[in-house]
C-alpha cells in the first residue's frame, strides 16, 4: 500500500471515529437529559426573563381553512389582572367572550343582550368563554404552561425523527380532572426551541392532531410561534393554519 493511500484510509478512519463519537454523545445526552431538565431549557429559550406570568398583551390572529373560510381574532390576555377577551370576526359577525376573574360576559356585534337562538348559535355561555380562555392561554403560553400544577412530565426524554429532522421529545399527561389527552412536545436538540406539538385523545387509535410551528414573534421578551399548521394524526389531513400577525401592549 502506498503512503498516500495509507494516509487517505487514516483520514477516513479518523472522520468515521469522530462522527461515531458525536452521534453516540448526542444519543447519550438525550438519555441523560430528564424531562424536567428539558422543559427548563425550553422555557429558558422561549421566556428567558420569566415574563409570561406578567403578560399584558393583545394578539391578532388570522385563521384560514382549506375550504377558503377565514376568521380574524383579537385576543387580549392580561394575566396579572386575570382578564381575557376574545373577539372573533367571521362573515361580518363579531362574537366576543370575556372572562374577568370568575365572571363572564359577551358581545354580538354591538349587542349585549341576546335571544335564546343567538346564545345557542354563537355559544354565548360561561362554559364556552372559560374554555376559550384556557385554550388561548395554554397554546400561546407553551412551553411555560407545562410548569402548571397538575402537569405530569415524563422523566424520560426520547429522540424521534419527524419530517426528516430529529427532535428531543417530551411526553406530557395531566392529573384527573385537568386533562385527558396525551401530549408530545418536539424541541430542537441544539436550541431547545419548540417546533412541533402533538396530542392524542386515544393514542392506540392514532387520533388527535399534530401542529407544526414556524417562525417566531418576540413580545415582552417571550418568543411566540408565529405560524401554526394543524394536521390530523390518522391521515395527515391538513386542517387549518393560524398566523399571529400582531402582538401589542394593552392600551
Amino acid at each position: 500500500m502506498s503512503l498516500l493511500k495509507a494516509l487517505a484510509y487514516k483520514k477516513v478512519f479518523i472522520y468515521l471515529s469522530l462522527l461515531c463519537l458525536f452521534l453516540c454523545g448526542m444519543q447519550s445526552y438525550a438519555q441523560e437529559l430528564s424531562g424536567p431538565e428539558l422543559l427548563k431549557k425550553a422555557i429558558a429559550y422561549h421566556d428567558p426573563s420569566d415574563r409570561w406570568s406578567q403578560l399584558k398583551g393583545q394578539l391578532t390572529i388570522e385563521m384560514a381553512s382549506p375550504d377558503g373560510s377565514q376568521r380574524l381574532s383579537e385576543v387580549t390576555i392580561n394575566l396579572p389582572d386575570q382578564y381575557f377577551k376574545l373577539t372573533s370576526v367571521r362573515n361580518n359577525t363579531a362574537v366576543t367572550h370575556i372572562v374577568s376573574k370568575d365572571s363572564a360576559s359577551f358581545g354580538l356585534n354591538d349587542k349585549t343582550t341576546f335571544t335564546a337562538e343567538e346564545i345557542k348559535k354563537y355559544s354565548l355561555t360561561e362554559t364556552r368563554a372559560k374554555f376559550m380562555k384556557n385554550y388561548y392561554t395554554y397554546l400561546y403560553g407553551l412551553p411555560m404552561k407545562l410548569s402548571d400544577a397538575g402537569t405530569i412530565i415524563n422523566p424520560t426524554v426520547t429522540r424521534k425523527e419527524f419530517m426528516g429532522k430529529e427532535y428531543l421529545v417530551l411526553q406530557v399527561k395531566y392529573e384527573e380532572g385537568i386533562g385527558k389527552d396525551v401530549w408530545y412536545f418536539y424541541f430542537d436538540p441544539k436550541t431547545y426551541a419548540m417546533e412541533i406539538y402533538q396530542f392524542y385523545h386515544d393514542e392506540a387509535k392514532n387520533d388527535g392532531e399534530y401542529i407544526l410551528l414556524t417562525e417566531e414573534e418576540t413580545f415582552s421578551g417571550i418568543k411566540f410561534p408565529k405560524n401554526r399548521a394543524w394536521y390530523q394524526n390518522t391521515d395527515k389531513k391538513f386542517l387549518a393554519t393560524d398566523k399571529l400577525t400582531k402582538v401589542s401592549e394593552l392600551k
